[in-house]
């Protein structure tokens, strides 16, 4: 049986911006080169399901995506994250979390641990 092979892609980036945020239901909405538009997000479930379909549209191309711009800064904003979604294997991703609020980056090894450091994050 073959076995796919792990393949970089380091223009898999997306740029989230959280308005507010309880218990897993969110306001915000994620930017991504592959968006004409800026797209709402009203949970982390939605989000991982957003994603997960902009890596499917993906499949790595060689010329890289541009990257996206970030967001104007705004009172009604309680967070910011770059998620960067370096490999995915398996049904699974390696990535980073850049928390641009707080200059923070934490890398995540599954969509589920992705989901777990979000909610820590948001739900302080």
């Amino acid at each position: 049986m073959l076995r796919g092979k792990m393949i970089p892609c380091q223009s898999r980036e997306a740029v989230v911006t959280v308005q507010s945020y309880h218990n897993g239901v969110m306001d915000g909405y994620l930017q991504h080169p592959r968006l004409g538009k800026r797209e709402s997000i009203c949970s982390l479930a939605q989000l991982i399901l957003l994603l997960k379909s902009l890596l499917d549209l993906e499949d790595c191309p060689n010329d890289p995506l541009p990257l996206v711009p970030h967001p104007p800064g705004g009172e009604d904003n309680i967070a910011v994250f770059r998620i960067q979604i370096l490999f995915q294997e398996h049904h699974t991703w390696q990535g980073k979390l850049v928390w641009q609020d707080e200059n923070l980056e934490v890398v995540f090894h599954s969509g589920i641990e992705l989901i777990q450091l979000l909610d820590e994050i948001l739900a302080e």
